[in-house]
């Protein structure tokens, strides 16, 4: 925070000396600018404090934050400054070092949040954790505690009467997930993936009882127990409680009944209820529609200026239209025309096939299109259109639609919403060819999840992953 008050008053000094109104101004008036803009930028800390130390958070929310910050110090230094004087010619001053500070200071966020990752990565300022139970979603959990090193956790161990290997898992996502754990231990950058088995449940049990400080608990206990157990887990509970070590508890998976539940208080009494899809609501899809009409607005603008280059190589290595047109199925079931630059030599199966890895109807150029999300640009086209918007599910060819309507239950859900160009099932690993009927379920489940949690600012870090994904290549994108 001390930080964010020096880069505020450099950005002032520079931005007052090459500021032609400045020396127009009334003697002190300078002074007085900078000591507002530091008062105000006090009451804005206030509200929009910093958040990179935190261990879940994602570059979104640091995004929302700094914007937050910036947006509140500008217009507060604003309307201080006019109390003290009205004529004081600060409009254009001021907002132009609020756009600044903005930039500066997102950038300084990111090379502070990179600083607390190698930090942790160092071995310091790390949080231990302690697994409890048998059931696979504590996998999961474990998965997610230790792969981002900027969270900084250690999982100490495990407590369960079998070994992670011998457990069973109810769904093929699960099973992937135990599949993807066991390619990560292989790598390198992932050594720190192997678990150690603790105990068996009754001996944790039992060292509770009789001495405690055998075992070994850390700052975290993550316990998965059916909620027939519930003596059992409010006894682990009130022992975390007493050792002062946080408790988590995580359903097992044949508990979880697949509904999105909003917590409520009735008196003292927990209930839960279901709660609307946010982009129900008219303001929230009139914001969506502007974000999208802005950003598709700008997209296009280097889509026109490649478009010459993509024309020239796709002639060169497979004529034909440069435009992709297919039907795909849109918000409400409705089908509309998609475009993309053609990746592939024109072919009768496009409308029947997806592409595979080495498919033979890519051309050399179109593979690589694809592969960095080139040939989605033309969909901004659509986006514009009101078609489809930049985050949402994407859009499936008509045959996808029909097959797989039959096969998964809620698949047609994904349809309320408009479609996008990039999803959060794409930036979560289920991007490109559906092999296998668990792989389209688990892109649907996360469509799902999308319109259920949807914000401006999911839709900023989709977009944010997607971008990433540009110049970090995808597996799956082919």
């Amino acid at each position: 925070m001390f930080g964010d008050f020096v880069l505020l008053n450099l950005i002032i000094i520079f931005g007052a000396k090459w500021s032609w109104t400045v020396h127009n101004w009334p003697d002190k008036s300078l002074e007085i600018f900078i000591l507002v803009n530091n008062i105000a930028l006090m009451f804005a800390q206030m509200r929009f404090s910093t958040i990179i130390h935190l261990r879940l958070v994602s570059a979104g929310d640091i995004l929302q934050r700094v914007m937050g910050l910036t947006i509140l110090h500008s217009a507060l230094a604003f309307v201080l400054l006019k109390v003290f004087d009205y004529y004081l010619p600060i409009g254009w001053l001021q907002w132009g070092i609020g756009t600044v500070f903005f930039v500066a200071l997102l950038l300084k966020r990111l090379c502070e949040r990179w600083f607390i990752k190698l930090y942790r990565q160092a071995g310091r300022n790390i949080r231990r954790a302690t697994l409890v139970g048998n059931d696979p979603e504590l996998m999961a959990v474990y998965q997610k505690l230790v792969t981002d090193e900027t969270m900084g956790y250690q999982v100490l161990g495990y407590y369960a009467d079998t070994e992670m290997g011998e457990w069973t898992y109810p769904t093929d996502e699960l099973r992937f997930k135990n599949e993807e754990l066991e390619r990560k231990k292989k790598d390198r950058r992932f050594e720190k993936l192997e678990l150690k088995h603790l105990g068996t449940l009754q001996e944790f049990l039992q060292l509770i009882r009789e001495d405690p400080e055998k075992l070994e608990l850390g700052d975290e206990m993550y316990v998965s127990l059916s909620r027939r157990d519930k003596d059992l887990i409010k006894r682990i509970s009130r022992f975390c409680d007493h050792r002062v070590i946080r408790f988590f508890y995580v359903p097992v998976s044949v508990e979880s009944i697949g509904l999105n539940l909003k917590r409520e208080m009735l008196d003292d009494m927990e209930v839960y209820t279901t709660y609307e899809n946010p982009l129900q609501n008219s303001f929230n899809r009139a914001i969506k529609r502007l974000f999208d009409i802005v950003l598709s607005i700008l997209f296009l603008i280097p889509t026109a200026l490649i478009f010459p280059f993509v024309f020239i190589i796709m002639k060169i290595q497979s004529p034909g239209p440069i435009l992709f047109k297919q039907k795909r199925t849109g918000i409400d079931g409705k089908t509309f025309n998609c475009y993309k630059f053609r990746s592939m030599h024109v072919n009768a199966d496009a409308d029947r096939l997806q592409a595979t890895k080495d498919d033979p109807r890519k051309y050399p150029f179109g593979n690589f299109m694809r592969k960095a999300n080139i040939d989605e640009l033309p969909q901004f086209i659509n986006v514009l259109q009101g078609k489809m918007s930049i985050v949402g599910p994407r859009p499936h060819m008509l045959a996808h639609t029909e097959q797989y309507s039959e096969l998964i239950d809620k698949y047609m859900v994904r349809h309320f919403v408009k479609p996008g160009v990039t999803g959060w099932a794409q930036v979560t690993g289920y991007r490109g060819e559906t092999k296998e009927l668990w792989q389209m379920e688990g892109r649907v489940k996360r469509d799902i999840w999308y319109m259920d949690h949807w914000s401006i600012w999911l839709d900023i870090r989709i977009i944010w992953l997607t971008f990433k994904s540009m110049f970090i290549h995808d597996t799956n994108a082919y």
